[in-house]
């Protein structure tokens, strides 16, 4: 099957993506009482420097599932065919598992590792929006499926980057609730402020791409009620990019080290952020 000519919609949305950043920015300058949820100089290099990395590693572990996807795609007796229709419903297929790569990112801590990355500004703005992980070699598995049932490994990369392209705007606090039917429908900045958030009742919801229905469905969704509190439930203090990027699997490798058992080290890797081995059980009599 010849390969797609698919338009390159995340290089042709970078004029859009500077254009905004700099209104919004502007904006805040405009209103200087509303300065402390919009930009500081520190914390936007870092989501700069964060994506600019990441074009680059992102280069370096595509080359794996680039080689995996083609020879799946090679085999499979199943071809979507490639019209607007079907890259369409392609779209649709790819929303649906992103959500569960998302999700996926936020439970199991080796994969956590690397999106935390995105979650560890304490500021909420279009500059976050560029906050990538540079090890983002972890979400590729998810769309295996795709892939084994037809669609071109070209039109998922399509898919993917209108995905992407799509929760740009999301980072924002300059928008508020749009329409009802919007809102129940579509992820928008409300609801995206609530997955960006750290305090308890927002902790783990809203994991949709572009449709937030899949949060609806299976009972991940949670409405922006009180204003988020932004960042991590232990903030890491710090803006250098390196640090940014590793400091999760420095704290894995650490635990790993301390770990006793097997159970303990699968636990670390595979178990939540918060994941903790359980108590050992008191001896019977003890404390009386």
């Amino acid at each position: 099957m010849p390969v797609p000519d698919l338009p390159d919609v995340v290089l042709w949305s970078i004029p859009a993506f500077i254009l905004l950043t700099l209104l919004e920015a502007i904006s805040y300058r405009l209103h200087p009482d509303d300065d402390e949820l919009g930009y500081a100089a520190k914390d936007t290099a870092t989501s700069l420097s964060m994506g600019l990395g990441s074009l680059g590693f992102d280069l370096l572990w595509g080359i794996v599932p680039a080689l995996a996807y083609s020879a799946i795609n090679l085999v499979t007796p199943l071809h979507v065919p490639i019209t607007w229709q079907w890259v369409l419903v392609c779209l649709l297929a790819q929303d649906f598992f992103y959500y569960w790569s998302h999700r996926s990112h936020h439970v199991i801590r080796v994969l956590w590792a690397s999106h935390v990355v995105h979650h560890s500004s304490r500021r909420f703005n279009l500059s976050t929006a560029l906050r990538q992980p540079w090890t983002g070699f972890t979400s590729w598995l998810f769309y295996l499926p795709m892939i084994a049932l037809g669609v071109h490994p070209a039109v998922l990369a399509f898919c993917s980057s209108v995905n992407l392209v799509y929760q740009f705007w999301i980072h924002t606090e300059r928008i508020d609730k749009l329409p009802r039917p919007l809102e129940f429908v579509l992820n928008t900045p409300s609801h995206h402020r609530v997955h960006h958030a750290s305090q308890g009742g927002y902790l783990d919801r809203n994991f949709g791409g572009i449709l937030i229905v899949w949060d609806r469905l299976f009972g991940s969704f949670a409405p922006e009620i009180e204003r988020p509190v932004y960042g991590l439930t232990k903030n890491i203090g710090t803006h250098n990019p390196l640090r940014v990027a590793f400091h999760e699997y420095a704290s894995i490798g650490r635990d790993l080290r301390a770990a006793r058992t097997w159970r303990e080290r699968l636990g670390r890797i595979f178990g939540g952020p918060g994941w903790e081995p359980a108590a050992p059980a008191e001896s019977e009599g003890a404390g009386k």
